[in-house]
């Protein structure tokens, strides 16, 4: 009866995953499949180089990620040790988290019309600034959460050797944190890799994958190239988030 049960229960989440990944695999079929013979090609794939428009969207892709991989983990970095420091944890919690809870178009435009009054015009810089924005509240979950499994009185026995706060944080607390800070960066990466509505608001005359994508299909529809396009970022998504369960798998003790 036990054992029935359990298979019940792994077929039910088997049932489930596919349900939930399977609209994963028809942008790969698609791409691999020639529209004129239905055949097998990669057409798809090797167009992609050809349009100028889409390796500059690509080129951008890759800038804003490594700047918002580096710029958001810093940030919340920063946030996490305040709220530590501070006499108002909830306050500054609230206020890093309160990218949240407004929606995505509400925060594009009104960040949009920020810029026009700051006299700031669209560019990757803008692109930055908001993707860092709503990439910040999930990096700072990571580092605080990771923060809150180290004990302070490492940097209290620092001091007591004579270490300011700049070498025991360097020394002590950042070897221990080190896995959370790499997590909240690669959590921004994906969350910059993906960011669609924010940008394109912001972004001007300038594109990413992800925009290019949304405009391309508004304008003619989907293609092999943009079957192939999709399938490399699925790709990449899902090879960033084996990395991330991998640091997550690392920081667990070992019995």
């Amino acid at each position: 009866m036990k054992r029935s049960s359990s298979l019940f229960v792994w077929l039910c989440l088997g049932a489930i995953l596919v349900f939930l990944y399977a609209p994963l695999f028809p942008p790969l079929l698609l791409a691999l499949q020639d529209p004129n013979s239905g055949g097998f090609s990669l057409e798809g794939f090797l167009s992609i180089r050809s349009d100028p428009t889409l390796t500059g969207a690509v080129t951008n892709t890759i800038l804003l990620a490594v700047m918002v991989g580096i710029a958001a983990p810093l940030l919340a970095l920063a946030a996490a040790q305040a709220v530590r420091a501070f006499d108002v944890p909830r306050l500054i919690i609230t206020v890093i988290l309160l990218p949240l809870f407004v929606p995505g178009v509400s925060m594009g435009v009104s960040t949009s019309l920020f810029f026009n009054i700051a006299g700031i015009a669209p560019s990757l810089f803008t692109m930055v600034m908001i993707q860092t924005l709503w990439a910040l509240p999930f990096a700072f979950l990571i580092i605080l959460t990771v923060m809150s499994g180290f004990d302070t009185i490492y940097l209290e026995a620092a001091y007591t050797c004579g270490a300011n706060r700049r070498q025991a944080f360097w020394e002590i607390e950042l070897p221990q944190i080190a896995t959370g800070l790499s997590g909240a960066a690669i959590f921004s990466v994906i969350l910059s890799f993906n960011e669609t509505v924010r940008t394109a608001v912001v972004q001007g005359g300038n594109n990413t994958v992800q925009t290019f994508i949304w405009s391309r299909y508004q304008q003619v529809g989907l293609t092999p190239s943009i079957y192939a396009l999709m399938t490399i970022i699925i790709a990449v998504t899902l090879l960033l988030i084996l990395l991330l369960a991998i640091i997550g798998r690392g920081e667990r003790p070992a019995n």
